[in-house]
């Protein structure tokens, strides 16, 4: 089997990673010089994401690596793994270093400075950030058209984890910039730092919602999610436009990578052929199956006498 070539997943992890590392560096400088809680839980977060979109870009390259000898199955379940490091550091590296940080600040009363600097950085980071958000939304949306499913629908329910982060922790980043925005803003104009605290703490409970729901479609992915009624009804269709397929009584499709499946039927066949013949014919079926760039592995079995024939409109 050849190796799939990157998606364009891979691309949007590269620029988001590339444009994260510019942005945390920025917010840790400004972070240093006003003193903000904000400003750091906007930092931290930053960092949070250049490291985990390192897990992403591996995941990407785990899930193109053909299947062998070893792995049967394919490496597809791997991106799930790396998936869920990323999500797991974004938990640990920004909400948890956000909120202990915004609770350690609540009792502060120093006073911050420069807050010309912190509005520069964040709104220059908005921008950034704002190009990013923009590239996965057009990468999902494209996506989402050709499955005939809404974008967030489609984000939410994707087998590409890499898809899914990166728009999610996009999205968590323009929101945690308007919260810190307010934060600094709302501690310039009253002169309570309270504000400032809340407003890390509020990014750490943004980046911990997002982290807990990333972690969960990974857990699903790697547990095994069946496939969707779209692709249950074209691998039915792809089956019986087979000459040598009569009816199809049972079909399962697994994900087991990125828009990559396992597929498992019972058929009944055309004619009445001796043993050996049906064994071949069952095979040859089961490698063009495997020709096409969704099925990683393709098993069929014969139908039991009586087995009542599935329709794609069953799936609907």
């Amino acid at each position: 089997m050849a190796r799939r070539k990157r998606s364009s997943s891979f691309f949007t992890v590269l620029f988001a990673f590339g444009a994260n590392v510019l942005v945390a560096v920025a917010k840790t400088f400004a972070a240093a010089i006003t003193g903000s809680a904000s400003l750091v839980a906007e930092a931290a977060h930053s960092w949070a994401d250049a490291g985990n979109e390192i897990f992403l870009i591996q995941a990407e390259r785990s899930a193109v690596k053909p299947r062998d000898d070893a792995h049967p199955g394919g490496y597809g379940r791997d991106a799930y793994v790396w998936s869920l490091f990323a999500a797991v550091g974004l938990f640990t590296a920004g909400a948890v270093v956000s909120i202990m940080h915004g609770v350690s600040a609540l009792g502060s009363r120093e006073e911050d400075t420069d807050y010309l600097i912190a509005y520069l950085v964040l709104a220059a980071a908005f921008v950034f950030e704002g190009i990013s958000f923009i590239q996965s939304y057009r990468q999902a949306h494209a996506k989402a058209e050709s499955s005939g499913t809404g974008t967030f629908e489609h984000v939410f329910t994707t087998s590409n984890p890499t898809l899914r982060a990166v728009f999610a922790e996009d999205s968590a980043a323009l929101i945690g910039l308007v919260i810190a925005f307010f934060g600094v803003l709302l501690h310039e104009l009253t002169g309570n730092p309270f504000w400032d605290a809340l407003g890390s703490i509020l990014v750490g409970v943004l980046l911990a919602i997002v982290a807990v729901v990333l972690i969960e479609r990974n857990r699903r992915f790697l547990l095994g999610q069946p496939g969707s009624d779209r692709a249950w009804q074209a691998a039915l269709t792809a089956l019986l436009q087979h000459p040598e397929v009569e009816k199809v009584t049972y079909l399962h499709l697994e994900y087991v990578g990125p828009e990559r499946f396992y597929l498992v039927a019972a058929v009944d066949l055309v004619g009445n052929d001796r043993e050996a013949d049906v064994a071949a014919d069952l095979q040859t079926v089961e490698e063009e199956l495997e020709r096409s760039e969704w099925v990683t592995e393709a098993v069929l079995t014969l139908s039991r006498p009586g087995s009542e024939a599935l329709h794609p409109s069953l799936a609907l």
